[in-house]
C-alpha cells in the first residue's frame, strides 16, 4: 500500500530548496566590489539552535528597488543573479534602508543601481508630434539628445506628489523631470498639457 503523503510534506518538497529571505544588516552583512567589479556579499547567519553563526558567501549579487519611484533608497531586494542552470535568482534578503550601510557600500548600492534604473533627465523639449496615435518626443537629457516614441501620453506620462514627472516610453525606457515648472517656458507648454 503507497504511503500517503500530508499536504504539509508536499509543501515541504515544493519548496524544500527555497532560500528564507532574511533582512540585511551591516551587522549580519558585508558588501564588497568583486575581482570583475561587480558585487559580492559576505553574510552572517547565526544558528538559533547552538548560538554558533555561519559565514556564507556569494561571488555575485544583484539589487533590484521594490518601490524605484516612491521609496528608491529603501526596500532594496538583494538577489542571486538569473542563470541559464539555476533559473532565475532567488533573493538572499532585504535592505530596509541604505542609509543603515557604511558609505563604501551605499556607492556600491548605487552604482548597481543607477545602471538598472536608468532614467536620464529631461532639461529641455524641443518638439512633441503625433502620428498614427503615437506621440514622438524629442528631448535634450543629463545623457545627451533624445527621440522616443509614446503610445498614450495620458497614461504613460505619470506625476508624483513630490512634483516630479516619470514618462515611459514603447520601449520600456523611463525619463524624469525633476521639476516641470523650471524648464523654458516652450518646453513647459509641450508637457503643461499631460501634468
Amino acid at each position: 500500500m503507497a504511503e500517503e503523503i500530508t499536504q504539509e510534506q508536499e509543501s515541504e518538497n515544493l519548496f524544500g530548496n527555497e532560500r528564507k529571505s532574511i533582512a540585511l544588516t551591516p551587522e549580519n552583512s558585508k558588501f564588497t566590489r568583486s575581482k570583475g567589479g561587480l558585487i559580492s556579499l559576505e553574510l552572517t547567519n547565526n544558528n538559533d539552535d547552538n548560538g554558533e553563526s555561519e559565514k556564507e558567501f556569494f561571488e555575485r549579487i544583484v539589487i533590484f528597488r521594490c518601490f524605484p519611484i516612491t521609496n528608491p533608497d529603501e526596500f532594496l531586494s538583494v538577489r542571486e543573479p538569473d542563470s541559464k542552470k539555476m533559473g532565475r535568482g532567488k533573493e538572499i534578503g532585504m535592505v530596509r534602508y541604505m542609509k543603515d550601510f557604511p558609505e563604501d557600500q551605499r556607492k556600491l548600492f548605487l552604482e548597481e543601481l543607477d545602471r538598472r534604473y536608468f532614467s536620464p533627465e529631461i532639461t529641455k523639449i524641443n518638439s512633441v508630434k503625433e502620428k498614427f496615435g503615437y506621440t514622438y518626443w524629442e528631448v535634450v537629457t543629463n545623457a545627451g539628445s533624445m527621440t522616443f516614441i509614446l503610445s498614450n501620453p495620458f497614461s504613460n506620462i505619470r506625476s508624483l506628489e513630490d512634483g516630479r514627472v516619470f514618462i515611459h516610453d514603447i520601449d520600456g525606457n523611463s525619463f524624469q523631470i525633476k521639476e516641470p515648472s523650471k524648464l523654458d517656458s516652450n518646453s513647459f507648454k509641450k508637457i503643461e498639457i499631460y501634468v
